[in-house]
């Protein structure tokens, strides 16, 4: 599997970490930035490159996910969910990781650096990474309502 992963200055640590150890399981990364620690950076590029390879792999029939992280995820995850197709969910415990993926089917992941440990984050990522997607009939249902308004601001009910 494809992982693109994005960070910002407060993530660095924690995305070298990640890059590192994913390699090691198998997983191909693609490092979205920054290339160099600058604490005056900005995550939306960032966030929103790693956001838009995601999307235009599956759409080519690449089987990818993404990681956005920075000190808390909230904005990163924000930047992410503004590319057409990516359902970005904040990871801040197990339960929230998995789920992400088993009723939404998200396809990018967002964590908070200064939030976990390394070893905690690092959890919620795999858990989210190896977690398939239920595809029940009433997330995919719920799922589509929201590609819906995304491509036609129709709001279905």
């Amino acid at each position: 599997m494809r992982v693109h992963i994005a960070t910002d200055h407060a993530g660095m640590e924690l995305s070298a970490h990640l890059i590192a150890a994913l390699s090691a399981k198998g997983y191909q990364m693609v490092d979205h930035g920054p290339a160099a620690y600058d604490a005056e950076d900005d995550y939306p590029s960032f966030c929103i490159k790693a956001a838009s390879a995601v999307v235009t792999d599956q759409a080519a029939g690449v089987e990818a996910l993404g990681i956005v992280l920075g000190g808390s995820g909230n904005g990163e995850q924000i930047a992410a969910n503004k590319v057409a197709g990516v359902r970005a969910a904040l990871a801040w415990n197990l339960d929230t990781a998995k789920l992400a993926r088993e009723h939404n089917n998200a396809n990018v992941v967002a964590v908070g650096g200064r939030q976990h440990t390394v070893e905690e984050a690092t959890e919620l990522i795999e858990a989210f990474l190896t977690e398939p997607f239920s595809n029940a009939e009433r997330h995919n249902r719920r799922i589509g309502k929201i590609a819906t308004y995304e491509t036609t601001g129709e709001i279905v009910e």
